[in-house]
């Protein structure tokens, strides 16, 4: 069932990007051009986090950061996109399409980690980099396997869902600092007296901390059996 769900909407993505992938082919731009694109979004998303006045009340940064990084991912889906239905695919295209999507996942992450850190959420810092771990090695163990010659995509938490959980929970946080934040309960105290707003960031970033580092284990078992019976 997850899966036609994934086959469906991936089917109304790609509905919606073929307009914007035939404008692109149009002038000349290649799918490496996308994907580097892709990278300096993240790059500027992540320096915004970082440039941040550590004393600013709020969250908004999250939310603006998460737009960002939204665009910066639905990038990362135009580029294979445009490299197919144009002809244009090739062995150094997918391993520069990889690279450079590490890179953008690790400098996504250094924005999260250190504006936790200059905010003083230094737990909260640490899970982010749970997350950052699972995330990275859920896509290591695929590319390892693979290079082993066996596929492995099960479990949870590839790239477009840790892109939608991580930039959903940041622009929802940041909405709530823009429009919420100032509302008032009882006696003067903010909607917030008890509890901090982060949280609406944070309880995403810990599902997601603990079910990267499931997926990669899962594939990692996935891979012993698969290695065990092609011998």
């Amino acid at each position: 069932m997850s899966n036609f769900l994934k086959e469906k909407a991936q089917s109304l993505a790609y509905k919606l990007l073929d307009p914007i992938v035939n404008m692109v082919a149009s002038i000349g731009i290649t799918p490496n051009m996308v994907t580097v694109t892709g990278l300096l979004l993240n790059v500027v998303a992540t320096a915004y986090l970082i440039f941040q006045n550590p004393a600013t009340t709020g969250h908004t940064a999250l939310g603006i950061w998460g737009i960002l990084v939204l665009l910066a991912g639905s990038l990362d889906m135009l580029d294979g996109r445009l490299a197919r239905v144009y002809n244009q695919s090739s062995a150094f295209g997918a391993l520069f399409d990889s690279v450079i999507d590490r890179y953008s996942e690790l400098v996504m992450f250094l924005g999260i980690c250190y504006y936790l850190i200059i905010h003083h959420y230094p737990v909260s810092a640490l899970i982010a980099f749970l997350a950052m771990i699972g995330s990275v090695m859920v896509s290591y163990v695929r590319a390892r396997a693979e290079g082993l010659g066996i596929e492995c995509k099960g479990g949870l938490m590839q790239r477009p869902e840790r892109i939608l959980l991580l930039t959903g929970a940041a622009i929802l946080c940041g909405t709530y600092s823009v429009f919420f934040r100032s509302f008032q309960l009882y006696e003067g105290r903010s909607l917030l007296a008890i509890a901090d707003e982060l949280i609406i960031f944070m309880v995403p970033v810990f599902v997601l901390a603990v079910l990267a580092n499931w997926t990669a284990m899962v594939r990692l078992q996935e891979s012993k059996k698969a290695l065990t019976h092609k011998k």
